[in-house]
């Protein structure tokens, strides 16, 4: 798995890819998960199997392993 850093008040794009089971979640589900993980300003575009999340990330810096279903992420100004 990728190890990947977020930094406080940085806001982030997320290319993902879900599995079978998974892409039947809407969007909302989706970002309500990212939220729970930490992240604010959630919000979560596309259907199926891609789905493209932008989120800000409020907390002190963190680094942790990215989950398989995150294919890229990116900062974004």
């Amino acid at each position: 798995m990728a190890i990947y850093t977020v930094r406080q008040g940085r806001r982030y794009r997320a290319m993902l890819t879900l599995g079978v089971l998974e892409r039947l979640a809407g969007n909302d589900i989706i970002a309500q998960r990212l939220s729970a993980a930490g992240f604010d300003e959630v919000s979560v575009e596309g259907a199926g199997a891609n789905r493209v999340a932008i989120a800000l990330w409020p907390n002190a810096d963190a680094t942790a392993e990215l989950p398989a279903q995150i294919k890229a992420v990116t900062e974004i100004e």
